[in-house]
């Protein structure tokens, strides 16, 4: 009589048991839904576009088939890139400003692809967002619809400025707005004539050819900072000593020997007694590498990466070299004082030191650098807009307003003083960076911002190979491009 319930009981349970088995298989299904649903939806959202644009995927043959490749124009409203069409139907891709825009803009051609913008909205160039009625009339009589045209945040007088300031010299020069991100102006030299570019292939990537004529210097040239790099090792004497960094006092005698290792200042210049503000005024090396000689070189290290050294640059969609920098607890002196200076092994872009000068504009907060402002189809309508986004802080505001304080005063009466009793506030630190083996070989180096209350601050980079002193030839060419913005 007892066994029936006790049947029923261990019925129950295992139907218990079943249930909830049941229950969580199907919440297992339904979250792997969701999951799937979410990574479809990011997709569509945020990487269709770069899927669609990668050079392998074969709908970008179908589109050129059906479209003509859009227009890609400067923010000001100049032509950068057209394609001209015969009477016979071929096409050709046109650049009106020659070797003006080459690295940025790039080229596109059928046998050796494409670079710059040209490649990053390669899609958006070969999308039509033409009116229904018109892609069906090109459709029914067999003609290309029109593509897009891309809006850059290029600026011509600003682009035009910088180019004709490099002159005759290698290197490159780099202008973006703190506030937004946007980039104003990016030069490179050797540079390259973007209509020609198919019948001087072969020339151009020849072995023999050691111009490196295609590489944009701006974003990936890598160079030793030089004294440009003071304004990391000032930022990290400020946090190594933050109750103390005022009191800083050292006596420069042109030069400072430590063990065996031995660096003089600049043409062995004495500078005398300084505090942390006058070495960076005047650019001291000896008292700089003196506050390396104090450091945590793990700390230092720390702070550097959090500048985004050893780490992909965060820029949309350009092509941007990866900056180093690798002093650690076992570096030797001779390394620690070197480095301090901007010199040893550390390499940057002009790009990297644009986005740390833009951040300290900016108070601390940098914001992404980005080249293309829009989208609109052949009658002008908005297809897409590109917002400026933050990337984060790289210092906080105390210590930007800090380095301010110090770049302003190297514009009044230090190394950058030819910026000085302009109609805009002038901001910036010289650099003259050694290279190679021989003593005295050294690339000429600017970077810095300017300021009026009337328009938007801008911020430059500046690196002319193998010129010299950064204050006879990058400064000048920094006045230029600040003039031609603040006419």
């Amino acid at each position: 009589m007892d066994k029936k319930p006790q049947r029923a009981m261990r019925s129950g349970k295992r139907t218990s048991v079943n249930n909830r088995e049941f229950a969580v298989i199907t919440y297992c299904f339904i979250g792997l839904f969701l999951c799937t649903m979410g990574y479809f939806a990011y997709f569509q959202i945020e990487k269709s576009e770069d899927f669609i644009n990668n050079p392998y995927n074969s709908r970008q043959e179908n589109f050129e088939k059906s479209v003509v490749r859009g227009k890609i124009l400067s923010a000001d409203g100049e032509v950068l890139a057209e394609t001209k069409t015969d009477e016979e139907g071929n096409e050709t891709r046109s650049y009106p400003h020659g070797g003006l825009f080459s690295h940025i803009v790039g080229y596109s051609t059928k046998n050796y692809g494409r670079s710059g913008i040209e490649s990053w909205a390669n899609f958006n160039l070969l999308r039509s967002n033409t009116f229904f009625l018109e892609k069906t009339m090109d459709k029914v009589t067999d003609e290309k619809s029109i593509g897009d045209n891309v809006i850059t945040t290029l600026n011509y007088s600003l682009q035009n400025a910088a180019y004709q300031a490099l002159g005759s010299f290698d290197g490159a020069i780099a202008v973006m707005e703190p506030a937004t991100g946007k980039i104003l102006a990016m030069v490179s030299k050797p540079e390259f004539d973007p209509n020609t570019i198919s019948e001087n292939w072969e020339h151009i990537v020849a072995d023999e050819n050691s111009e490196s004529v295609l590489v944009n210097r701006a974003s990936q040239g890598l160079y030793p900072p030089g004294s440009t790099f003071k304004v990391v090792t000032a930022l990290e004497y400020i946090r190594q000593n933050p109750g103390d960094y005022e009191n800083y006092s050292y006596r420069c005698s042109g030069s400072i020997q430590e063990g065996s290792s031995k660096l003089s200042c600049f043409s062995g210049e004495v500078h005398g007694s300084v505090d942390l503000k006058r070495s960076f005024v005047k650019s001291c090396n000896t008292s700089f590498a003196n506050m390396g000689l104090s450091f945590d070189t793990e700390k230092f290290a720390k702070t550097c990466g959090g500048l985004l050294f050893n780490q992909p640059l965060p820029v949309e969609k350009m092509e941007a070299s990866k900056s180093s920098f690798v002093l650690n607890k076992t570096s030797s002196t001779s390394e620690i004082m070197e480095t301090s200076i901007g010199q040893g092994r550390t390499m940057v872009t002009p790009l990297h030191m644009l986005m740390i000068t833009s951040a300290i504009a900016n108070n601390g907060v940098l914001q992404t650098p980005y080249v293309i402002e829009s989208t609109q189809n052949h009658d002008g309508g908005t297809v897409k807009t590109y917002a400026s986004t933050e990337y984060g802080s790289l210092m906080t505001e105390e210590e930007a307003g800090i380095l301010k304080e110090y770049m302003k005063e190297t514009a009044v009466s230090g190394t950058a003083s030819k910026l000085n009793g302009m109609s805009y506030q002038a901001y910036g630190k010289t650099g003259s960076a050694e290279f190679g083996n021989n003593k005295g070989d050294s690339h000429a180096w600017f970077i810095g911002f300017a300021h009026r209350e009337d328009k938007e601050d801008i911020a430059i980079a500046v690196i002319f190979e193998k010129a010299g002193i950064g204050s006879a030839y990058a400064v000048p060419a920094a006045k230029a491009v600040f003039d031609a913005y603040y006419q």
